[in-house]
């Protein structure tokens, strides 16, 4: 049913991070294209031109060490702990930054190789202000590890005293602690080439060195978006997520305190990784058991209010179609965006403002799941909101801003206590002395307990836009989405492509309006036979993409619905999941996602009972009605001011 194209059709530029690579050396002309011999430590191979010694190394089965070097990012080549010995060359080379392009051979683990390495690592302790056993990233801290197996066992060029800078706490979501930074650049290349946000440089020269923000501000002052990818992929403990597990402690071991924690779907698929399990082994159920031993008093599921965004968003999308179309509305803005990621809304905040009303007015599933927690299930069990804290587990350090800003509190409270990333819940799961992969399955607790496959697939990149197309589709026709798409697996938007773009033409009979949305529309005639567009994106630096086409009148201003997620594949890599990262680690995470989808009996959201239940019990003006807008919604005025 539907068509699609990749980001490769639509725009051939590629991204900054694919542009800056090192210059070939000395190419032959007739070599490019093909392949070139290379011997490392006596093995001799083929690989294509311009691989790279560290690229070409690992296809023999030889390990060179590395720091400022990420699968992710482009080349730096700047803390040259990968050094090689190339024959016939004077000096050492930086293996990760050295394209082969003529016949060589490469030694990898010389003396000089190895004295040249300790060294380098010495001289990069000297600068590194902090114990180990205090840092966050003990025991998964890449300086630690080098430092260990090149035998370091005193600070050979001295140490800090005292730490030169102090620690940036402003930000809900980053504290940046840069007396622990080592300059491998990371960070920069992260927010710069690979989000394209550009929040931190370098500055100053020689040992004066240091990575900071414009004007050196705070975080929380600048354009930062709170991904936390830059967090993800520094080595050390100088970017950490603002951690508020004591405060969760403290609100556990108060018996005034009704604690509920809900649980977003990557989480699940990706703790195990925290406990020394290969990424994408899923530990829902075993998760659920593990957090009631550590003292919440209810383990709810966030696919729930994934569902009800589902709603509520499509409702929305189908409304504002509806004005545009048949009413000749034309302050109607389309495309509608989602606006389920709080690192994309903060992204259009600062970059896109004049976009700000195509932002769908629905909130994320987290905060849906705080509004309806201190009102709705309040009322069902009897308990005072001001006593209920409200804790997510989610994979996204912009999940912590999300929940402080000002007006998320349509409950009356503040919607949503603390926001936990995977490494922290697993923190605290170590502490209690659980062993999570050995937990008895539990499910979740009613009544948020019933969710459906659609929910589950919001964590991977397209999850959204598939829930949200198998709820319309069947909703507009009145047929089931199998009839169009094999298991209603909406194959098209699916993958790790920066951008896809998926047409999904609608037949000319479509069906009855649904008891439901009877109260917006009278019939879904001015839909037939027409072609619903969208498109999905991941990153920001995809986002930018799409907003700038969208500005110069381009494909994506003809879209009808994108989906935007601030995280490469979505919230599966999002900037509070296990470290490290890698397009292989998302990968299997995705996998996972999708298996959980095709496990659940009801995949799609408007099948939920419990949906159903609570629009007829607490919601009953239906969706987008009054209450549904006060507590589900919230919108911005024409200025850029976000209101509730």
């Amino acid at each position: 049913m539907g068509n699609h194209v990749t980001a490769n059709q639509v725009q051939s530029r590629a991204p900054r991070s694919q542009q800056r690579q090192a210059p070939p050396v000395s190419p032959a002309p007739d070599a490019i294209g093909g392949t070139v011999s290379v011997e490392i430590d006596g093995k001799s191979i083929k690989v294509p031109f311009g691989t790279t010694i560290l690229e070409a190394a690992r296809q023999a089965g030889v390990r060179i060490p590395t720091l400022c070097y990420h699968e992710d990012l482009c080349v730096a080549g700047v803390c040259r702990v990968c050094v090689v010995e190339v024959e016939g060359m004077r000096t050492l080379q930086a293996s990760c930054a050295y394209p082969i392009t003529q016949p060589i051979k490469i030694n990898t683990h010389t003396r000089k190789v190895r004295q040249a390495r300790r060294h380098i690592i010495d001289l990069l302790l000297a600068n590194h202000y902090g114990e180990c056993y205090a840092c966050g990233r003990n025991n998964n801290c890449e300086l630690q590890a080098l430092a260990k197996e090149y035998g370091v066992d005193f600070f050979r060029f001295g140490h800090p005293e005292k730490p030169r800078f102090e620690i940036d706490r402003s930000s809900h979501s980053v504290v940046r602690d840069m007396n622990k930074c080592v300059l491998c650049r990371r960070c920069i290349r992260t927010c710069i080439d690979f989000q394209e946000v550009g929040v931190l440089e370098a500055i100053g020269r020689g040992d004066q060195t240091r990575v900071t923000t414009f004007l050196e501000k705070p975080l929380a002052e600048v354009i930062c978006i709170n991904c936390g990818q830059c967090i993800n992929r520094c080595p050390t403990g100088a970017l950490r997520a603002n951690d508020p597990t004591d405060e969760v402690w403290a609100a556990i071991d108060d018996p005034t305190k009704h604690v509920i924690m809900q649980t977003a779907p990557s989480p699940r698929a990706a703790i195990a990784e925290c406990f020394g399990l290969p990424a994408g082994t899923p530990l829902t159920f075993e998760m659920n058991t593990a957090l009631r031993r550590c003292g919440f008093d209810k383990v709810f599921d966030t696919n729930f209010t994934a569902d009800l965004t589902i709603i509520e968003e499509g409702t929305e999308l189908l409304l504002r179609l509806y004005k545009a179309l048949v009413l000749g509305d034309k302050t109607v803005a389309l495309p509608q965006f989602t606006s389920c990621s709080p690192g994309w809304v903060k992204f259009i905040e600062h970059f896109y403002p004049e976009y700000l009303d195509h932002l769908s007015s629905a909130k994320s599933p987290q905060q849906m799941f705080g509004a309806l927690i201190k009102t709705y299930y309040a009322e069902l069990n009897n308990i005072d909101p001001k006593d209920i804290v409200s804790v997510a587990l989610m994979p996204c350090s912009a999940k912590k801003f999300e929940c402080n800003r000002p007006e998320m509190c349509d409950s009356g409270y503040k919607d949503i206590d603390y926001g936990l990333t995977t490494r922290e819940l697993a923190k605290m799961i170590s502490e209690a002395g659980i062993d999570l992969p050995a937990m008895p399955k539990s499910d979740f607790d009613d009544p948020f307990g019933t969710a459906t496959g659609s929910g589950v697939i919001f964590g991977a990149t397209g999850g959204v836009m598939e829930s949200a197309l198998r709820c319309v589709i069947e909703i507009v026709t009145g047929k089931k989405v199998e009839e169009f798409y094999d298991h209603a697996d909406i194959i098209p938007v699916r993958g790790f492509e920066g951008i896809r773009y998926v047409e999904i033409p609608l037949p000319e009979k479509l069906g009855p309006v649904i008891d439901l949305l009877k109260p917006l529309v009278p019939n879904w005639d001015w839909l037939a036979g027409a072609t619903l567009k969208v498109a999905v994106a991941h990153g920001t630096a995809n986002a930018r993409k799409i907003m700038e086409d969208i500005k110069a009148g381009g494909h994506f201003s003809e879209c009808h619905f994108i989906e935007f997620m601030a995280c490469p594949g979505g919230c599966l890599g999002g900037g509070g999941q296990p470290i490290p990262t890698s397009p292989e680690i998302r990968a299997a995470r995705a996998k996972a996602i999708y298996a959980e989808d095709s496990a659940y009996q009801v995949r799609k959201s408007h099948e939920n009972p419990v949906i159903q239940r609570i629009y007829g019990e607490f919601l009953t003006e239906g969706p987008g009605g009054h209450k549904a807008h006060k507590l589900l919604h919230t919108h911005y005025t024409p200025r850029g001011k976000y209101i509730s």
